[in-house]
Parts: C-alpha cells; structure tokens; sequence
C-alpha cells in the first residue's frame, strides 16, 4: 500500500492523503472546493457514539498565486468551517475533537491573508470604533456589538486560534506526523513520507479555468418590468445546487441578489452576460454571499455595488485581507451606492429597503417594490436570518437588557407581508427556521439556503423553487430587448438621424441555442448581429484561448463593409438574443451615412486591440470603439531614450521592438501587442524605467483617463506592475548588489530619501550575511535596526503628510500600521520558530521596498514637491 496517493478533483484542485500520518490534504481551495469533495466522496457522511459528522480534508495547501485566468485560488473559508464544525473539529464533546486544528500550509503572504480573511468572514466588523465609523451612534454601535458577542459565545477570537499554519518554502518542512513539503517552483509542491514523493501542480494552464461542482443547464430569461429569477436555493454545502441568490430583472435589467460561489457560470446559464449587469444588492459578507464579487471585477466597467454602509464596510474589509489591498480600493472595482437603513431608497425606480438582521457578521435583509398598475408589487429576499428561539437564547445567555425586544424586531422583521418572499430556513446556529414562518401572510412564501429535501411537514409551510424559475411580479407591456438594441445602435452612431437607425432596427430579434453557431470562419457574411443578451465567444483557428462577447457585441462588421467571408467562428455559450442585420443593409448604412471612413480606422483599431492581451478578453465592444476613438499614434526613433514624464497613458506597441531600462540593465524587451506606463495610470506616477526603442517603433498611446475605471484591464495592469516591480530586485537581471539605492528611486525630499537610503544599505547587508551563511550573527542587529527605523522614520513621514493635508494621509497610516504588525510578528517568529527563515526576512525587505518605498511613497513625493517640500 502506497503511504502517499494523490486525486486529481477538479482543475487546480488535488486531494493528497496520508492515512496512516492521519493527514488528508486539500491543495487548492477556489470556490466551492469542499462541494468537489463531495461530489468525488472524499466527504461523507459518517456516524460514531451516536454523533453524525462528515470526513473531509483536515489541511489546505493554498496556492502561491491568489487570481488564475481571473478567478480567485484561495477562498479557505468553508473548507476550514467544515472541518470546524462539520466535522467536529471545533465542537465540544465530539468524538472528532481531539485539540487538532485544521492546518493552512503555503507561502507567508498568502498564509496571512487567508487568516485575515477567514477573521472577517466568522465576525464582519470586530469593534464599537468600526461600527461607528459606519455612520450609528455609539449606543447602537454598543447593543449591535453586544449581540455579535452573543453569537460568538461572548468572545472574537483571532483566527490563529482557531487554525495552525505552516509556511512552506523550498526546503522540506513538517506538516505533521512526518509529512514533510517543499516548493519545488511557483505553485508546484513536492510531499515526502516515508521514503515517497507525490508532486501537485497547483497551476492552471492559460485555456483552463475552475469549474463549477454542478451542471445548471440553459435558461432563457425574459427580460420584463419587474420579476425575481430563482439562481440559487441551496447554501455553502450543497453539491447540486447555488447557494441562495436571486437575480432582480426591473425595466429590463438583471440586478443581482448577492453573488455567490460561481456567480459568473449562474449569470451565463440564465443568457445573462456580465455587461447586462446593472449593479448588485449585498446582504452580507459569508463566502457563499460574497465570493464571487472577485470575479465580477473582471469586468470592463465598475458594476453599481448597494449595500448599507456597515454591510459595505464589512465587505470592503474581507476583500481587502483577501487581496492585499488597502480597502480604499474597493472603489477602483465597484462602483459603491450606500443605502440608508430601514428606509426606502429609490435606485432607478426601484426602491428597495434594507432592515438590520441578527447575524455573526452585518446583514441586512431586503424588501423591494415597484409600482405596478394594481398598486405596489413587492418582493422580500431573507438570505442568513436566525431562528428565533436560537437568538432568544442567544441574547439571554449574554445577558442582553434589550433582549427580548431585539427578538420581537426580528419576529416582525420576517413576517413582512409581501407578493413574494425568499426566506433561509437553512437551521443550525445561525440560519432561519421554516417553523417561524408558518402561517405567512405573503403570497408566496419560498424556502431557500437549504441542503436538504424540503419535508412534508416544510411545504405545508411553503415552496421550494428550482434553479432558473421566474416569478413575475409586473409584467412587460414594451420589449425591453429591442429598446437596448435601439440604445446600442444611438449610442455607437452618434449624430446619425433617428430614421436611419431605425432603418437597421427594422429586422429580426432572433435567438440562439447555447452551443450553436451564429457564424463560422470562411462562410460568406449574410447578416450582421448586434448581441443584445447573453454570451458569444470569438473562435481562432489553432488558437486554444477564447475571446468572450457579451451584450452590445457587433459580429461581422467587417465582413459585411469589405464584403469578405466571415474571418472567424462565433458560438454562443448561453441562451443569446441578437439583431439579425443583413449585410446589404448594413452596408447601405454606412454608405448613406458616410461612416466608412470613421468605421474602417476604428474598426482597424479594434481589431489590432482584440489581439492584445490587455484588451482582447472581457472588453465590450462599446468600451472598444471608445479605446479605439481616444488612441493617438505615436513613434520612437531607435537609440534614444525616454522616460515616462507627462499625463498618465498606457503606450501600446504597434510594431516594432521596445526595450524597459534600470540605468544600462535590460529588464524586458517588448513587441507588438505589448505595452508599458502602467504605473502612470495606476499610481499617477512615472516608474523607474527608461524606454528605449530597438527599430523603428509604431504605438498607441492610450490616455489613462478612459482606462481608469475599468476593472479587468486595471487588474491586468496591476498584474504587469507587479511583475515588472520585481525585475528591480533580480539579481539575474540587474548587475550590482541587489539592494542599490539608485537616482531614479528619489522621492525628490532629501530627508526622506536618506532615510530610504539607510534601509537599502541594511538590506543590502542582511542579505550578503545570509548568502554567507552568517544570518544568526546578524539578525539581533536587523531587528533592532528594522524596529527604530520604522518608528523614526514613519513617524517623520506621517508630519509631512498632516502638515500639507495629504489627502492619502489615512491610507498611508493605515500601510504603516501594518508594517509594523509584520515586524512584530518576525520578532515574534525568530523568538519561538526552530527555523531560521533568513530567505523569508529578505523576502520582506523586498516587499517592503518595492511596495511601500518605490510605490506608495512616490505618490506623496510629487504632491509634497508641487508644494515645495524638497
């Protein structure tokens, strides 16, 4: 019998055991990891005592790279709550307790974050100072506390309680019970036991991406006045099933309702492409609400994000410790609309209502309604509500004075009368009970967030409903698919007269199957069609990758204008709706309205743009026809260097070769496709490369104002700083001690600059001492150096920045709070390990230098220098 044995689940997810050192690993945790367990049977159902509990894995290998192909590697929430209570784990009296923990392995950063992610994710915000800052008073910040304590047994418990941790570098370390593990290479991890290696690959391949546990099928959804679409009705633990959530359509926009697990693969399995997405209500933070926001990031415009400042809050939070991102940056992605509690709000003609509900973490219920012809139809979605006898219990047992009145909130809470209500009768702890909802008054009562089959006993009380089912609440008396269609048209052909747009309306809404063809390479072009719902991907021949076209897509307008055969295959993936335009008239069109001109440079543009990687996925064709219009041309003449000074543009090359400069060392050479000024659009400042042309060089260059608020390319661009930030510190690419203080990193303030250049010598020291093998002489002094330099220096830091109104002044405290955080956990790290992470330590300084010093510091430089501080 083999003593290590590997199962390959699902992509980038792997499950390695070794029974008899009673260790079962889970490597790699996206979403709805644990549902791939039980779909695989490596989590069951098992009983002992007359205790019923479930196996399961009882560690998570994460991965070293936190976003694949845009969806997220390590969401460890649920895999570590299942083996808390699940399993037993955590459980007084369980046979399963037996003081293990679960155990996170992976690399220090991504370890740190998911403890911080997990911390949010069981308590939302964990003090009366962050409820405060939310806008309540301090006495309601007070009783709001009181009941978070009720549900958390009367303590917070930071998670490494709650877990153990390993950080795993590339010498073998112990897991458990002589299991050791090492990096082999990023993202490639290599067990050794008992004389047996087992290697897991935790990358994904470029064409590959993680799959959702179950199969939804396809819907096509009316896109009507005002009607609830069923797109989840299970919770965390379903394997056949999304966790609850709805999806809103008024005036013919998709609203979602949370967004869960998989959100991305619900949305296309109902023909909703993630352009249609008008903006999302969010009544919590828990994975199984939240978890798929990520991946709505990837989107080319900031979604509309509703929430109540402290639901807001607690999200902003968790998504920030799941990143590594100042909070700050949630509106880099989302577009955030605050909603007043227990009041009506009016978003576009729907008002919703949100009311506080007792839960762990800040949740709201929502009541929405629109007015109708028969007066006002109404909808109440109750996602993570509490039994009611639970939180009467839970209230006593923390000696609450306004207890009982907490409770009788909650009861008139959830007995609203509505049209339609979506409640969680999920039990347990912390989730609603069917029993308080017998006799509802609404005229329709949904059970949902359940892992169970509803019993007779349950639908007497209510119905349970089915993935895709649609309760129409008003109907449609306009087709609001052809009014997005007369929108697209006006708005892609300003100044062009209303006839002749209607003109091109005058033709067919027809639909597509998923999976069938709308056109296919090298067939001639006969129609012309505008996506108006739904998903299409763009095919090329030989080419494994994929381009993805939602709403507002214009297919074979190229064909049609040179009158060629179609250049590539279009599928569709969803259920799609398009404008069938034929081509003749199309063309017509454009020749009446002289817009061939204007077409044909835009139209090459574009398709130079679609080649690229930083445009040629997840950009709507309205937001490509907008890059295309604002590109200006642009030459380098070979051997004369540039920098990067003047207004904030990403530079895309055209043709030719660019080479990116440290003084005289080669960082990366670029061609065609590829591009440079990332860090003038991100960070408004000019980066410490020269650019240097090769040959001739054609580019664009793109003005960072109508990339700014664009999600997935920001995302991309952050990607590529990233990258390029750690070229600085290669030592096979830079000659020189690694750690040099160079001209271009100056701040431009002599003060701060030597006070920066004080830590590049001592980590330029540090690290030859450790490539000597004398780390233990030096580290006493390190510390200690570390310690008073940081205190010194940001404190000197912080009085400029108050004395000249810095407006990041609180950002840039907040970055140095948790620098000094690290440091006291490094302190605390060489007092209590056996090891001797050296590597590690220098690994910090890195960081340290390259985001804190060479990023956020050059962004107050150049205000505190418009100001005379030099």
């Amino acid at each position: 019998m083999a003593e290590l044995a590997r199962v390959d689940v699902a992509n980038g997810v792997y499950w390695v055991e070794a029974p008899r050192a009673d260790l079962y690993v889970l490597c790699g945790a996206p979403a709805d990891s644990v549902k791939h367990l039980m779909k695989r049977g490596l989590i069951a159902p098992r009983e002992a005592n007359g205790v019923h509990f479930e196996t399961g894995p009882n560690a998570i290998l994460l991965s070293d790279v936190l976003v694949q192909n845009g969806s997220f590697s390590n969401l460890a929430e649920f895999p570590v709550l299942h083996m808390l209570y699940r399993q037993g784990m955590l459980l007084p009296n369980h046979p399963n307790n037996t003081g293990a923990k679960p155990l996170l392995i992976g690399s220090r950063e991504q370890v740190r974050s998911q403890l911080e992610y997990i911390y949010r994710g069981n308590y939302g915000l964990v003090s009366e100072e962050e409820l405060m800052a939310c806008g309540i008073s301090a006495a309601e910040a007070r009783r709001m506390m009181q009941l978070k304590l009720a549900f958390a047994f009367g303590r917070i418990r930071p998670s490494h309680e709650l877990v153990d941790t390993v950080v795993v570098g590339s010498d073998p370390v112990e897991l458990r019970n002589g299991v050791f593990l090492r990096r082999c290479a990023l993202n490639v991890f290599e067990f050794l036991y008992r004389g047996e290696t087992l290697t897991v690959d935790l990358n994904l391949q470029p064409y590959q991406q993680y799959e959702a546990p179950y199969p939804l099928g396809h819907y096509r959804v009316d896109r009507g006045y005002f009607s609830i679409v069923h797109s989840g009705e299970g919770d965390g633990w379903d394997p056949n099933r999304p966790a609850m959530a709805s999806v809103l359509i008024f005036q013919g926009k998709p609203y979602l309702i949370d967004a869960g697990p998989n959100i991305l693969h619900s949305i296309k399995s109902l023909g909703i492409g993630i352009t249609e997405v008008e903006g999302i209500f969010q009544t919590h933070a828990h994975d199984d609400h939240f978890c798929g926001l990520p991946t709505l990031m990837r989107s080319d415009r900031r979604i509309r994000y509703f929430a109540t400042p402290m639901v807001r809050a607690s999200v902003e939070k968790k998504l920030a410790a799941l990143l590594g991102m100042d909070e700050s940056h949630f509106q880099d992605f989302f577009e955030p609309h605050d909603l007043k509690q227990e009041a009506w709000n009016e978003v576009d003609g729907l008002e919703v209502r949100p009311c506080h509900s007792p839960h762990p973490v800040e949740t709201t219920v929502f009541v929405f309604r629109a007015l109708g012809p028969s007066g006002y139809a109404t909808y109440a979605h109750l996602a993570d509500i509490v039994d009611l006898q639970g939180l009467e219990r839970a209230v006593q047992r923390a000696g609450m004075a306004n207890g009982a009145a907490v409770v009788e909130r909650a009861r008139r809470l959830y007995s609203i009368k509505v049209d339609l209500k979506k409640v969680d009768v999920g039990g347990g702890l912390i989730h609603g009970n069917a029993r308080d909802f017998r006799g509802d008054a609404s005229g329709k009562l949904v059970l949902s967030h359940t892992s169970f089959e509803l019993t007779p006993e349950l639908k007497e009380i209510g119905c349970g409903s089915t993935f895709g089912a649609v309760d129409e609440l008003i109907p449609a008396c306009q087709d609001y698919v052809r009014d997005r269609a007369r929108h697209c048209l006006a708005s892609y052909y300003p100044g062009v007269p209303a006839h002749e747009i209607e003109m091109l309306l005058n033709a067919p809404i027809v639909t597509f199957n998923a999976e069938s063809f709308l056109m296919r390479a090298d067939e001639p072009c006969r129609d012309v069609y505008l996506v108006l719902t739904g998903e299409v991907e763009l095919l090329r021949g030989g080419d494994r990758g994929r381009r993805t076209l939602s709403a507002g897509g214009l297919l074979g307008e190229g064909a049609a204008i040179l009158r060629k055969p179609v250049a590539h295959t279009y599928r569709a993936t969803s259920f799609v709706q398009a404008l069938r335009i034929p081509a003749n008239v199309y063309l017509a069109f454009v020749q009446r309205n002289g817009l061939l001109p204007r077409i044909a440079d835009v139209r090459e543009r574009r398709e130079f743009l679609d080649r690229t990687w930083l445009f040629g996925d997840s950009i709507a064709y309205p937001t490509q026809v907008t890059l295309a219009r604002e590109m200006v041309p642009h030459c380098l003449i070979p051997g004369h260097p540039t920098s990067l000074n003047g207004d904030p543009a990403v530079c895309l090359i055209r043709e030719g070769e660019v080479q990116l400069l440290l003084g005289e060392n080669v960082l990366e050479t670029l061609g065609p496709g590829e591009f440079y000024g990332e860090s003038t659009v991100l960070h408004g400042t000019p980066g410490f490369f020269t650019i240097r042309a090769t040959m001739p060089t054609e580019l664009y260059r793109i003005p960072g104002g109508v990339l700014r608020h664009n999600p997935v390319v920001r995302w991309k661009l952050l990607e590529v700083y990233e990258r390029r930030m750690q070229h600085i510190l290669n030592p096979t690419l830079v000659a020189g001690p690694v750690f040099r203080w160079r001209p271009e990193y100056s701040t431009g303030i002599s003060e701060i600059d030597e006070g920066h250049q004080q830590l590049f010598d001592a980590a330029n020291r540090f690290h030859q001492s450790v490539a000597a093998g004398e780390g233990a002489q030096v580290l006493p002094w390190i510390l200690s150096f570390l310690e008073e330099f940081a205190r010194m220096h940001f404190a000197r830091e912080e009085e400029l920045l108050r004395e000249h109104a810095y407006p990041g002044y609180a950002r840039h405290h907040r970055l140095h709070e948790r620098l000094l955080e690290a440091l006291e956990e490094w302190k605390q790290v060489f007092r209590e390990s056996a090891a001797t992470p050296y590597h590690e330590l220098v690994q910090f300084f890195s960081n340290w230098i390259l985001e804190h010093i060479l990023t956020e510091d050059h962004k107050y430089g150049r205000y505190l220098n418009e100001r005379g501080v030099t």
